[in-house]
């Protein structure tokens, strides 16, 4: 089982809605399955990895957020033009770490993280901290609009800028 604290931002979303986090097994990169391989286990942000694999840039469908100390969403990256559903995905931004501008931006809550990052040339540093395979429940099949209970893969991860300050804590997961 995969430590509680790489899944922070995820697990609030189950807590809030009372629900125990789905099967999640700790993997080593190297042992993922391709595609997801190339598309997790990387030291880049998600987004310009998906929109690259894709070929076609990349929007937010954010499903809830937590505003207290700090800023955490629920969201779904879709493909521009078709809303294919290409990540599901729990995010705390730690919005002290940015400017007002840029705050305003991850407010609107249109574009991912990575690409605000990319668009406003926001310098940081993605450090992957685990990878995992996850048995998508219930939440995960709605999010991402599949049925049954698949096997997906996923990661966390932590953008820092170039002092070390954390940017985010973020779980990524494919369908």
């Amino acid at each position: 089982m995969i430590e509680s604290r790489l899944l922070a931002p995820l697990q609030a979303f189950y807590q809030r809605a009372g629900r125990a986090l789905p099967d999640i097994e700790l993997l080593d990169g190297e042992a993922m399955p391709e595609p997801h391989k190339s598309l997790l286990v990387h030291a880049r942000d998600m987004t310009s990895t998906l929109e690259k694999f894709h070929g076609a840039r990349c929007h937010l469908r954010t499903l809830q957020c937590l505003e207290d100390e700090t800023y955490t969403r629920l969201v779904v990256l879709e493909l521009d033009g078709s809303a294919k559903n290409v990540e599901f995905g729990a995010i705390t931004i730690h919005l002290q770490s940015f400017s007002e501008h840029a705050r305003e931006l991850i407010l609107e809550r249109v574009r991912p993280l990575g690409t605000i990052l990319s668009d406003e040339k926001i310098a940081f540093v993605s450090c992957p901290q685990a990878y995992f395979r996850v048995t998508a429940d219930e939440m995960i099949c709605d999010a991402l609009n599949v049925s049954g209970a698949p096997l997906l893969y996923g990661r966390s991860n932590v953008l820092s800028n170039e002092n070390g300050q954390a940017l985010a804590e973020i779980v990524e997961i494919l369908p």
